[in-house]
């Protein structure tokens, strides 16, 4: 097992989540930025302005949730451990610089997400229980055609599988760490506790998953950012100088200094690039899935909302969390992972940050369980059908606790291979169906504008 867990790791490092998958990824946002004339960064206060208008389901539009509902499910998917353990990996791998790289990822990925999104609402259909399915599966078969079905089945693979791992064990785990290391719960407590909590949401299908996650996930973030920015401003005075690392250290060496082991330029590019996909997903095609279910009649304007997810996970909540970890030195201390993050919440609100950044992780945990239950669902019926969403959901409930316990190094390697896997046939989709986003993009605002 040890053996197959480096080879795998390998594989995973140098080819799947290596740099040509990384250039794939962002060279891949940037021919959509530049095809769609920077729209989706000129165009992100009329995205705002879509959201509000949408916050309520409209009965005579097709779809099952509100797109604000719809958005909120994608967000609680992404905005996860990727944003206080995944920033705090980025910083501790690559130094300051990361962070920089993670805007970048999210700039170019703001085109990607919206034109899955615009796909996926656009190629649409209804399964038999009569609930709007869609994503890059339904994309490829319905806009490439019968003989490119078997690359939307690829992606359905991956996804149906990797969910159970990276969205479910690796999530629970996560969170059970963090209560125990905190408050001493116990894992298995956690576990059942999540296993009951999530049962009942899940169950209820997507428009009860769409509930909870519109009352949950803007609290959450708020809450977060809060305290995220009380971070700062007790650090106030530290603030340009973090900026100013940051632009120094994206383009040039950070030297070793406290606990801090030193980077290259080239470890701050993969290892922010590599995380900022990992929070925002934007490359992977989830986003589409939870969007499809949204009511509406324009693909553009849900591709705008749905595009949102991206500034609002990474430009935002991954800005906060990288700042805090900068401005409070925290990063030259040699720690990691969650710890790093809780570390400078801790530096700046002794006695109470630590607890604050485990409940934070605890939430955005429990959260990205629901959102990914919806895309494995999803996956699993356009493979299996219908008849495959009763035994899913029993399986996904059962995993939790077993997460919760279990040592997952080998699933955590497993999922995130499974991971960036989706992004290859979700990519190819793209760019072979990018001529149609642009057509129902121009034909949308020139009717908007008459």
């Amino acid at each position: 097992m040890e053996r197959l867990t480096e080879w795998l790791k390998y594989i995973d490092n140098e080819f799947i989540w290596g740099p040509p998958m990384l250039l794939l990824i962002l060279g891949t946002g940037l021919v959509l930025m530049v095809m769609l004339r920077f729209m989706p960064l000129l165009r992100i206060p009329y995205g705002f302005r879509m959201l509000w208008q949408g916050r309520r389901r409209d009965d005579n539009l097709p779809g099952e949730i509100s797109p604000f509902q719809a958005l909120m499910t994608s967000l609680a998917a992404t905005v996860g451990t990727g944003n206080i353990a995944g920033v705090a990996t980025a910083i501790f791998m690559g130094g300051p610089g990361a962070l920089f790289w993670m805007w970048c990822t999210a700039l170019v990925g703001m085109a990607t997400k919206y034109c899955e999104v615009v796909l996926a609402v656009h190629y649409r259909e209804k399964d038999a229980r009569g609930e709007h399915v869609g994503g890059p599966m339904y994309a490829i078969k319905n806009g490439l055609g019968r003989k490119w079905a078997w690359l939307g089945g690829l992606f359905a693979v991956f996804g149906g599988l990797a969910g159970f791992g990276i969205g479910n064990m690796v999530q629970v785990n996560s969170m059970a760490d963090a209560l125990h290391d905190n408050f001493g719960i116990p894992d298995l407590a956690t576990g059942l506790v999540a296993m009951v909590l999530v049962g009942l949401v899940i169950l209820g299908g997507v428009r009860r998953i769409g509930l909870v996650a519109a009352t949950l996930v803007p609290f959450m973030c708020l809450a977060y950012l809060i305290a995220a920015m009380l971070v700062l401003v007790i650090h106030l005075d530290a603030i340009p100088a973090a900026f100013g690392l940051i632009f120094e250290h994206a383009f040039s060496p950070v030297a070793a200094t406290g606990g801090f082991a030193g980077a290259a330029v080239m470890a701050a590019i993969r290892y922010g690039v590599a995380r900022g996909v990992f929070s925002n997903e934007a490359g992977l095609g989830t986003a589409g899935i939870a969007q499809a279910a949204g009511t509406t009649n324009s693909p553009v304007r849900s591709g705008l909302i749905g595009m949102l997810g991206t500034f609002i996970d990474t430009l935002i909540v991954c800005t906060l969390t990288g700042l805090a970890i900068i401005c409070t030195g925290a990063w030259t201390s040699g720690a990691k992972g969650a710890v790093l993050s809780g570390l400078a919440f801790e530096t700046a609100m002794p006695g109470i940050g630590g607890a604050l950044t485990a409940l934070a992780l605890s939430i955005f945990a429990f959260t990205t369980i629901l959102g990914w239950s919806y895309y494995g669902e999803k996956c699993w019926i356009f493979l299996a059908g219908a008849r495959s969403v009763l035994p899913f959901r029993i399986v996904w409930v059962l995993a939790v606790p077993f997460g919760a316990v279990a040592g997952l190094d080998f699933a955590w390697l497993l999922a995130d291979m499974l991971n960036g896997l989706m992004a290859i046939p979700n990519l190819i989709a793209l760019l072979l169906l990018s001529p149609v986003v642009v057509k129902l993009t121009r034909e949308h605002f020139n009717g908007a504008s008459r």
